[in-house]
């Protein structure tokens, strides 16, 4: 043995096994322990901290005689650290998602940059340029590890991060964190250049066909070895550890997904490929099964990944049509839309397809997510348990305990009315066997005997099913077993009291007429029906068979004055009928209900010919407004003229409904009949109907509107009466203890009506200049009160009275509600319309919401500006709109967006703005907001503030955006104006995204 040989022996031998914690590298790297080390239960330190480590060591620069740094040196120490860290890479399989967890992104970049090496990718060589099919498998592989973790580390940089709370500063370990950080951005930088190349090549990964191979730890000793001493083994197709094809397509598809769907955000084709990528994914999972060993994909994220594909890109209407009832079902139940599933078992209730098996399960799943808290699906569940009630009955199986606790213990009408739509869906009457109709049957007289509501039992007996499937003797019977049990049932429900005190035939017909006459709509079918229910009993008023039926109560006296029964259930209900039906905007139905009563009551009572009149004329208004109305159409001058003979109407004793004169007031307005109301209405009318008084107090406003402020007497009268309104009656009460307290009354009388009827009146309203006189009246009476902070603008907000008298009189707190609700109004009626939106703004500005202040304010200048492209006009954005949007960024901390709105003002406020620009909790963009800053003086400040923190890399953003050559000050004016409004639009748009 040598002398030099001996010396290493007893130098081993003398080693401790453990090595020491400060060098355990260099012992591993000296006595080739690695395998050794990560094959123990927990290695300690842990594999991936060996990587960084051995990178950290192999990377660390040199410094040489001069002591010049140099880079590391190339030398057998730092080739053999780099070996030994993609050999613990290989020992962890290359899963990226262990590796992506603990090690940052320098050091995978430069892991995955030495595999690539090792593999003999040529350096400088594009990826995309390379046919993956002709390359060596290793070769092919390391280039597909690189590319998937390039896509990858692009999308999860896309996430929101949490700052973890800075610890006590310590200058080294920041610096070192700062260069960390910066270095990141270049590697991110450079991976976002490379992204539509990395996504070729996993695209062209998915076109190969044959299985891959991804380096071990004896493969990447064999490349370190002599190349005589390789033998070829390390160049072999069958070297290294197998990728299955389908484990390589599997996990490449889920990448891709993931990066489409990240860029959906700004192109949404890319959310078409996203979907057929993950619905790819889980094709390929379900066919690898539990047996892979290197395909590692989360469940739970690609099954949100899926549904949110479903959600933003629906399936076509023919891809649904191909899917089995199964795919149906479980595809409803994931997007949580039950109404279909309820649909499609109803239809199975009639092809039998689903077994009843699978549909017990589905049944179980949702009274599980019902029991867990979710107490909207209650109705759900006992709508798929009718279903599957039914399927049971049409079968011969028993009927569920479930069913008949959720039917019985709490029933409704909704739930009898689903039961037998249910019932009649699932059955063919005429190809039925008897055997179906058997059973149905006596399902049915089953449900019958189980209700103690006789309503819901006469719901079940006249409905058309029932009638068909049992026969008369049958129904004599159920009646029978009905009236045995009578003790049990609640007699007091009124529309059926009688229904078994008759005998049992005449029941059942009186039953059949009852519903007919409720659904029927046809005024000389109901006619019919009423003489043939008093053909049969003439104890019954049959106007009160439904609680539905509603007159009112101005009406109803009269027409219950009238002596024939007949007669007066005639008129009540064609009234109440009419009446639902226009409610509804059923309007051809409504007129003949309406026009045939007319034609009854002419005989015989005038009173309620002109009663209705007067309805038919609102049914007129009404058909106009929501039929060519709405497109500007004026209406005929006939309806015009009928309206003004009721507003002059003088008929004595003639019941008048108030929504009437409203209606007819509000229709006068609404298409500008200005001079009618104001120079024609009679005297009578303004002194007897306040809503022609109001009606008249508008128009002549908006008529003298352009003249001079010295003529608009009518706006000072019209102030009067809205103040009088929001007025309330103070009343003096002597307490307990001998003090006399003041008592306000809400709802005053000394107005000509009551606050709550004016915001009636002016929700009929439809014209804006209308509506923006009443608007700016309200505003300037809560401008008016005392303690207001901010006053809120308005359109004409000058023409009114800047005081009031007794200021103690005027309800304030109403007239802010009142405010609050007329603006809600116009913005139904014209949402683009800047002044209501201003309005808007300033109300969320004064309650301190400046989120959804700034919302309306960029709104406002959206609307009349097409968005930005064009300057938004002065009177828009004045220098009070601006300053509040100046504060409401101050106090939403975006103080980088408060110094560009600074510009805006006419003369710049750089005292705001340069304060704003130290503030460093800025929640803003920042620095990239700087592209939209066309003050030279602002711009400059930026450089400086940077250069005094040492901020580099922001103060080379400033620098850029001030050297921008349509900045120069030597420019024409024509220049700079051209190049502060382009960057006031670009700014604008990208606020109004922010906050829209």
């Amino acid at each position: 043995m040598s002398a030099e040989a001996a010396d290493r022996e007893a130098a081993t031998s003398s080693r401790p096994c453990t090595p020491p914690q400060t060098c355990w590298f260099e012992f591993l790297l000296e006595e080739s322990l690695l395998e050794k080390h990560l094959r123990k239960p927990c290695p300690d330190p842990a594999p991936v901290q060996l990587i960084v480590q051995f990178l950290e060591q192999a990377s660390k620069p040199s410094v040489n005689e001069q002591n010049q740094v140099q880079p590391p040196p190339d030398n057998k120490r730092n080739r053999i650290l780099k070996l030994l860290a993609l050999k613990v890479a290989a020992h962890l399989k290359w899963d990226l998602d262990i590796l992506e967890k603990s090690l940052s992104v320098p050091v995978l970049n430069m892991l995955l940059n030495e595999l690539l090496c090792i593999s003999k990718v040529p350096p400088g060589t594009k990826h995309v340029d390379m046919d993956l099919a002709t390359l060596p498998p290793t070769t092919a592989m390391a280039i597909l590890l690189y590319n998937r973790w390039a896509i990858r580390t692009i999308v999860q940089s896309s996430f929101p991060v949490k700052q973890a709370k800075p610890g006590p500063p310590q200058l080294n370990v920041m610096n070192q964190i700062q260069q960390e950080k910066e270095l990141t951005e270049n590697i991110l930088k450079v991976l976002k250049e490379q992204a539509a190349d990395s996504i070729l090549v996993l695209e062209a990964a998915l076109k190969l066909n044959k299985d891959l191979y991804v380096h071990t730890m004896r493969t990447l000793d064999l490349l370190a070895m002599e190349p005589g001493m390789v033998n070829g083994e390390a160049e072999s197709s069958a070297a290294g550890l197998k990728i299955r094809t389908e484990e390589l397509h599997c996990q490449v598809c889920y990448d891709l997904g993931a990066v489409y769907f990240q860029q959906g955000s700004t192109n949404s084709a890319a959310y078409e490929n996203a979907r057929e990528k993950f619905f790819r994914t889980k094709e390929l999972m379900a066919e690898i099964g539990l047996s892979s060993l290197h395909c590692t994909i989360d469940e739970k994220r690609l099954a949100g990944y899926c549904q949110a594909c479903d959600v933003l890109v629906p399936s076509s209407e023919s891809t649904t049509q191909q899917l089995t009832p199964y795919s149906q079902v479980h595809i409803c139940l994931r997007s949580g839309n039950y109404q279909e599933v309820i649909q499609i078992f109803i239809e199975d209730n009639f092809t039998f397809s689903l077994p009843v098996q699978f549909r017990q399960s589905v049944l179980r799943e949702l009274f599980q997510k019902a029991q867990q808290g979710n107490e909207a699906l209650d109705e759900i569940c006992f709508k798929i348990c009718a279903c599957n009630t039914v399927r049971d009955v049409l079968e011969g199986r028993t009927i569920s305990v479930q069913f008949n606790q959720l039917l019985f213990l709490r029933p409704n009408k909704e739930k009898i009315d689903f039961l037998l739509e249910v019932c009649l869906r699932s059955i063919n009457l005429e190809k039925a066997s008897e055997s179906l109709r058997g059973n149905m049957a006596a399902f049915l007289k089953n449900v019958c005997l189980g209700l103690e509501d006789l309503q819901y039992v006469f719901m079940i007996s006249s409905h058309e099913l029932f009638i068909t499937l049992l026969k008369d003797e049958e129904r004599k019977q159920l009646v029978d077993q009905m009236r045995k049990r009578s003790p049990r049932i609640n007699l007091c429900i009124n529309p059926v009291t009688s229904f078994y005190d008759i005998p049992a035939s005449a029941s059942v017909n009186i039953g059949q007429l009852e519903h007919q006459l409720i659904l029927s709509v046809d005024p000389w079918r109901i006619r019919q029906i009423l003489i043939e229910l008093h053909g049969m009993t003439s104890e019954r008023q049959f106007w009160t068979v439904s609680n539905k039926w509603e007159v009112p109560s101005v009406y109803s006296g009269v027409i219950l004055g009238i002596k024939d029964n007949l007669t007066r259930d005639l008129v009540y209900i064609l009234m109440a009928k009419g009446l639902h039906c226009s409610a509804v905007k059923d309007f051809p139905h409504a007129k003949q209900l309406f026009a045939a009563c007319l034609e009854l009551v002419t005989e015989f009572s005038p009173k309620l010919r002109q009663v209705m009149l007067n309805e038919m004329l609102l049914l007129d208004i009404h058909t106009h407004e929501a039929g060519v109305g709405q497109t500007g159409e004026r209406p005929p001058s006939d309806l015009i003229s009928r309206v003004r003979g009721y507003l002059e109407m003088r008929l004595p004793d003639i019941p008048l409904r108030q929504v009437v004169a409203e209606e007819c007031v509000a229709f006068m307005l609404n298409w500008r009949e200005n001079e009618y109301l104001t120079l024609q209405v009679p005297a009578f009318l303004l002194q007897n109907n306040p809503y022609v008084k109001l009606g008249q107090l508008l128009a002549a406003t908006c008529k003298e509107l352009p003249g001079p402020k010295e003529s608009r007497r009518t706006a000072k009268d019209l102030w009067e009466v809205v103040v009088q309104i929001c007025s309330v009656s103070n009343q003096h009460k002597r307490g307990n203890d001998g003090r006399i307290s003041l008592i306000k009354q809400r709802e005053s009388t000394l107005g000509i009506m009551y606050r709550s009827e004016l915001l009636s009146f002016i929700k009929k309203l439809r014209e804006p200049l209308v509506l923006t006189i009443i608007l700016s009246l309200f505003v300037k009476l809560h401008n008016v009160r005392e303690d207001i902070v901010n006053d809120i603008t308005a359109e004409h907000i000058s023409i009114w009275p800047s005081s009031i008298p007794n200021l103690q009189s005027v309800d304030f707190e109403a007239v802010a509600i009142t405010v609050k609700e007329l603006v809600r109004y116009t913005l139904s009626i014209n949402p683009n319309n800047h002044s209501w939106l201003i309005i808007q703004a300033d109300i969320y500005f004064a309650t301190n919401q400046y989120s959804a202040a700034l919302h309306y304010y960029l709104q406002a200048g959206a609307v009349c500006s097409d968005f930005f492209n064009k300057a938004v006009p002065p009177d828009v954005y004045t220098d009070q709109v601006i300053k509040r949007m100046i504060k409401c960024c101050s106090l939403l901390n975006c103080h980088t967006q408060v110094a560009i709105l600074c510009q805006f003002l006419r003369e710049v406020d750089y005292k705001t703005a340069f304060k704003s620009l130290q503030e460093q909790n800025s929640h803003d963009a920042m620095d990239s907001y700087y592209d939209y800053i066309w003050d030279v003086t602002i711009l400059e400040y930026l450089t400086y503030l940077h250069h005094k923190r040492g901020e580099t890399d922001k103060r080379q953003i400033a620098i850029k955006a001030i050297g921008q050559t349509e900045l120069n000050a030597s420019n024409p004016e024509e220049v700079l104006q051209l190049a502060a409004q382009r960057r006031k639009k670009k700014f604008l748009q990208a606020m109004a995204k922010l906050y829209f």
